[in-house]
């Protein structure tokens, strides 16, 4: 659709480095709306595990794609890439503008550059997934790693589901994963490109607080009342940070001090990923997270790069 009033801002990057934060504050000073783009925020229940902002501190601001699907359905790019299209023109159609937050790589690009994804074939598809059935999400990963070490870089160890995915791709197009994404032109909408990191050190800092504070709140009985709703069932929500963790304690695979020193292990490997991903897009302007005038340079870079 054509934009003729205020164009949507995108807050990304890196998790835990106060893109929620500065999300509200830009939403509450615009009057807009916020539409979540974190895959696992989309699911009932995964709120300290995820980070998701309480209901009782969202200023009465109106969130898009939270709390969406159960733990027992599937989250994938291509639905929530029709569901958050459809929201964010209803947001621009009214008038109001609409604050992207989130750092699930994908779900960014297929937002913002209307990523059409390949055609699936069920026999290819079966034959990876008999194999991932066989051998182990590890082994296929390192299938992966060898057929296409790009897209082995940016999809999780764990994530059976993608990595099937990946290799499908690549057998049916006989090219490397990546080869499908779109070009990056102009965002759609129009859309300002934040980006907020932090120096590793700090970074690496606040992930081991946050995860600290997550096993202090209650995340594993978190994890157990979803694993009463299915949880192990699900094919994706169960291989969340954190979530697939805790499954392996409450399973008595692992103890309480493992499950959270792999949680801190595993987020900061994903900040890797996140970083070398976003690191490619050069529409985005980076912030540094701990600016005192944070919000004073976002707005600042939002009113330089929308339409006059």
């Amino acid at each position: 659709m054509d934009v003729t009033g205020p164009v949507p801002v995108a807050v990304v990057g890196p998790t835990a480095t106060g893109k929620s934060a500065l999300a509200l504050d830009l939403a509450e000073r615009f009057g807009g709306d916020i539409v979540n783009v974190d895959a696992m925020q989309q699911y009932r229940g995964m709120d300290i595990g995820t980070a998701k902002t309480p209901v009782g501190e969202r200023r009465g601001i109106p969130h898009h794609r939270l709390d969406v699907l159960d733990v027992t359905e599937t989250a994938t790019v291509a639905a929530y890439q029709e569901a958050a299209t459809a929201e964010i023109d209803a947001l621009l159609a009214s008038g109001r503008r609409p604050v992207i937050v989130g750092g699930s790589m994908m779900y960014v690009q297929a937002l913002l550059d209307d990523w059409r994804f390949p055609a699936t074939d069920p026999d290819v598809r079966a034959r990876w997934e008999a194999r991932l059935a066989a051998d182990g999400v590890a082994a296929l990963h390192g299938e992966l790693a060898r057929r296409d070490p790009a897209a082995a870089e940016s999809i999780l160890p764990s994530d059976g589901r993608r990595i099937v995915r990946a290799l499908e791709v690549v057998e049916l197009t006989g090219q490397p994963f990546a080869a499908s994404a779109p070009t990056i032109g102009e965002p759609r909408w129009g859309t300002v490109l934040l980006g907020i990191d932090r120096d590793t050190d700090e970074l690496d800092a606040r992930i081991e607080a946050r995860t600290d504070a997550m096993f202090t709140e209650g995340f594993v009985d978190e994890v157990a009342a979803l694993a009463e709703r299915g949880l192990r069932d699900g094919v994706t929500a169960r291989r969340a940070i954190g979530y697939a963790q805790v499954l392996q304690y409450l399973d008595g695979e692992i103890d309480v001090d493992r499950a959270r020193e792999t949680t801190v292990a595993g987020t900061r490997r994903y900040v890797r990923r996140q970083r070398s991903w976003f690191a490619r897009d050069r529409r985005i302007t980076w912030l540094r997270g701990e600016n005192p005038d944070l919000l004073g340079r976002a707005l600042a870079v939002v009113a330089d790069r929308e339409p006059t």
